[in-house]
């Protein structure tokens, strides 16, 4: 089934970016306008760039433009957060000929009420039917999922779509999932509250992204997440945990377990120290 490009999302990738997205999560065309090809290209995606918000935790400059993205995650080597990783695979599934819609959400809405709306960017791609395309909340699915109410399972690892007030719906991660659910609308877009909303994120000292540092990477069976100094292993069935002891230590687990190219990894063990401290004081 063909579908024309998106006119819901004016943020695409050019025809030399796209090629170099493409090359970067081992993709060749032609890519079939289907839930194969989607699949494949989701898979692809979390299985290439890692999750992380270090901009936020270190106060470096940012944007969340589907562009901006591509040069710091393509050409960069750096992963990217919710408005970056499900920015850029929008963008680039607009410019194979997927009919995108960019969802307004807010993560962990069902405890903070709707202050949450905006916080989180998600994905509706219309094919046969809807469907959810999340490659932002890091720790969940691998591959889309049809939206509608129900149970999904991927992996061992247990997820549900739920109703919910006002006509919202609610993704619900598996049970040892960071972000515990994201709610959403599925014809809801507003650009304007995710830009406010990215903004405290960024900046504010009561964003969670400001006060610890979280890096995530999808394996073949699970995900490995890096909080703090702490890394954890996760599949279905196993949990295994170590601690990141030095500079050094930190700066080789961000190149050869998460595959990012990190700038100065010691003043980030610094400010990790410094948490600690403070937490213990």
């Amino acid at each position: 089934m063909t579908h024309a490009p998106s006119t819901d999302n004016a943020m695409t990738l050019t025809t030399a970016q796209l090629d170099a997205y493409l090359a970067r999560i081992g993709v060749t065309q032609p890519v079939s306008l289907d839930i194969r090809g989607l699949s494949t290209l989701h898979r692809a995606h979390l299985m290439s760039f890692t999750w992380e918000a270090l901009d936020a935790f270190m106060g470096w400059p940012s944007s969340i433009t589907p562009r901006s993205a591509f040069t710091k995650m393509v050409e960069g080597k750096r992963g990217g957060w919710c408005y970056e990783m499900n920015g850029l695979f929008g963008a680039a599934l607009s410019a194979l000929g997927f009919r995108v819609t960019r969802l307004c959400g807010g993560v962990d809405r069902e405890r903070l009420g709707d202050i949450a709306i905006g916080n989180h960017l998600t994905l509706r791609v219309d094919l046969d039917r809807p469907y959810l395309a999340e490659v932002g909340v890091a720790d969940a699915i691998i591959e889309p999922v049809p939206l509608v109410v129900g149970p999904i399972s991927q992996r061992g690892f247990d997820f549900s779509i739920v109703p919910t007030d006002g006509g919202w719906l609610r993704f619900n991660n598996h049970r040892r999932g960071i972000a515990k659910s994201f709610d959403f609308r599925p014809g809801q877009s507003d650009e304007a509250a995710m830009a406010a909303t990215r903004g405290w994120l960024m900046q504010d000292p009561g964003s969670p992204f400001t006060n610890a540092l979280a890096v995530l990477r999808h394996t073949a069976d699970g995900y490995i997440a890096l909080q703090n100094d702490g890394l954890r292993r996760v599949t279905a069935n196993d949990v295994r945990e170590q601690r990141i002891t030095s500079a050094d230590h930190l700066a080789e687990t961000f190149e050869t377990v998460f595959d990012l190219a990190v700038p100065e990894a010691g003043c980030v063990w610094e400010k990790i120290q410094a948490i600690g401290s403070s937490k213990a004081a």
